[in-house]
């Protein structure tokens, strides 16, 4: 197949590479899909999109019409992709659902061990030679009750690191595993209940319409003063001036997040010599108790390695006819 790469970053073109091994004529371009950069996709068979990148219907047709048919999404969510759109269009959509649970759980505790012990405030007083201890006194972690808002995959391995650290865990999921529960005894509850009760709260749910702005001020007002939020699901998941506003009055006491509910178009991309001129986002990173990086919690080589061969691997399916796992579409739903 003849396949175009939107949104390519030099850091994953090596293992796409790799992955692909000379079957597919792979063309990368940096520009984000979008209504007016869909039409370098003529002459493709297939187009490879990331998170950032626009999946709507408007933009589907335009592919359609252009003899685009298959897609493969290299990221778990597709809350960027408009799915029955696809199907009625006839394109085939996959995802990479298992890339690396652990990369992004992992990636979750860096951020909650990095704001508790005040790392990044240490690191810039060492660096001035500063060597007081002044402001850094953290918690221990042994002990305390942390919430785990979605317990899927992400959720799961949480779950066995946090169980390492002694706390106790309480988490909220649609689903309630209960070899988890057995396990390592996290009692599940409700999502007010799960709120009132951490001491610190991990994000991990999908964003769909039940769970854009789940995280608003009326949950945050049956937070515990000092609470600690992390995010590593989606930035719209939180309502981001409520969360800003709850740090400004010293409700949340820290904030960690890989994401930022209006990242597209921002992150991903160097911005140095012109600065988005986003208030929000400034606030954000000016504010001292809240520490934001961007997007990059699946950036682990075993990460890269999965996405780019389940990638690949959905495109040479596709090919030979198989039945794809992760797939999201099919032709047998058009309608």
């Amino acid at each position: 197949m003849k396949i175009l790469i939107y949104s390519a970053k030099d850091f994953e073109i090596p293992y796409l590479e790799k992955a692909n091994n000379d079957h597919h004529t792979l063309h990368y371009v940096p520009e984000r899909l979008a209504a007016d950069t869909a039409m370098m996709a003529i002459g493709f068979d297939g187009i490879s999109i990331f998170s950032a990148d626009d999946g709507s219907a408007k933009v589907l047709e335009l592919l359609r019409d252009f003899g685009v048919k298959y897609i493969a999404l290299r990221s778990a969510g597709y809350d960027n992709v408009n799915i029955k759109a696809a199907t009625k269009l006839g394109i085939r959509i996959s995802h990479t659902p298992d890339y690396s649970p652990n990369a992004i759980a992992e990636h979750a505790m860096a951020l909650l061990l990095a704001l508790n012990r005040k790392l990044i405030i240490a690191n810039k007083n060492v660096e001035k030679y500063n060597f007081s201890l002044s402001n850094l006194v953290g918690f221990d972690l042994f002990q305390k009750k942390v919430g785990i808002l979605g317990v899927g995959r992400i959720g799961k391995v949480l779950v066995k690191i946090l169980s390492g650290f002694g706390c106790k865990l309480i988490a909220n999921d649609i689903v309630e595993n209960k070899e988890l529960s057995k396990q390592y005894g996290v009692s599940y509850t409700d999502l007010d209940t799960l709120c009132t009760e951490s001491d610190i709260i991990i994000i991990s749910v999908p964003l769909t319409s039940d769970t854009h702005h789940l995280i608003d001020a009326s949950c945050i007002a049956l937070m515990k003063k000092n609470v600690m939020l992390i995010n590593i699901a989606r930035g719209a998941v939180v309502k981001t001036a409520d969360i800003m506003d709850a740090l400004d009055k010293n409700h949340i006491g820290w904030y960690g997040s890989d994401v930022y509910e209006h990242e597209h178009g921002i992150f991903f991309y160097n911005h140095s010599l012109h600065p988005p001129k986003d208030t929000m986002l400034k606030k954000m990173i000016a504010h001292p108790k809240v520490l934001l990086t961007p997007h990059q919690a699946f950036a682990t080589d075993e990460a890269l390695i999965n996405i780019a061969s389940t990638t690949i691997n959905a495109f040479t399916f596709w090919e030979t006819e198989q039945s794809l796992p992760y797939e999201l579409t099919s032709i047998k739903e058009k309608v």
